[in-house]
């Protein structure tokens, strides 16, 4: 009976990190948004100098560590939502492209503190070389593959629920267009990144109200 209500609990748990993790990752983005130029050309990096950005932005990198361990709880709530009756290759294909997007979002974040952090030992001739270099260093790492990884992930977990019906239709339907989304506009139009961790906190909260629905009782043979 312990066993049976501990496995009660983890796919609740894990609804709940998932949600812990749209909010995080949502966060950092609108804080790098807000506190970073999108084109390198305007302010030409000025924003070094202005503490008061460079604390927002080292407040976004702090997040992302955190928001990495919540998405690979959030992984597991959605194979817990899911079952063992997963076909293989969407399995394979789900892992990979969630495990590839904690690695490039871990990835932006150490470029950007990298960048923050040699900022300072840089000479005034080299700070706009530095600037534009770390800029679309970092914003690649995020819009280019990191939301790449993302669109995969949601494209992935949306056709795995849609086969098995475990997840309703309306909410397949919007996990394929945030995927469409991410893989075409998601390098083009600003805050557009914000539609991924959307998704998982709507994701979040159907596993996290479905954990409380009573199951049906098992059928008994005669």
């Amino acid at each position: 009976m312990e066993r049976e209500n501990q496995a009660l609990r983890t796919p609740r748990a894990a609804g709940l990190a998932g949600i812990v993790f749209a909010l995080l990752l949502g966060a950092a983005i609108i804080l790098v948004r807000l506190a970073i130029p999108e084109d390198p050309r305007e302010g030409g990096g000025s924003w070094f100098d202005d503490s008061s950005r460079r604390h927002t932005v080292e407040t976004a990198l702090s997040l992302i560590p955190f928001a990495g361990i919540f998405f690979l709880w959030f992984m597991g709530a959605v194979r817990a939502r899911i079952g063992e009756t997963e076909d293989k290759f969407f399995a394979t294909v789900f892992l990979g492209s969630g495990l590839v997007f904690v690695a490039t979002l871990f990835g932006a974040a150490a470029a950007a503190g990298s960048l923050l952090a040699t900022a300072d030992a840089s000479g005034t001739g080299s700070q706009q070389q530095l600037w534009s270099f770390g800029h679309h260093f970092t914003y690649s790492l995020l819009t280019t593959y990191s939301m790449r990884m993302a669109a995969v992930f949601t494209l992935s977990a949306s056709s795995i629920g849609r086969r098995l019906g475990v997840i309703p239709r309306w909410l397949c339907l919007l996990g394929y267009l945030v995927a469409l989304t991410l893989f075409f506009v998601s390098d083009a139009i600003a805050w557009s990144e914000l539609v991924f961790p959307t998704w998982a906190l709507v994701v979040s909260l159907y596993i996290l109200v479905a954990s409380f629905r009573p199951r049906p009782a098992p059928s008994v043979s005669s």
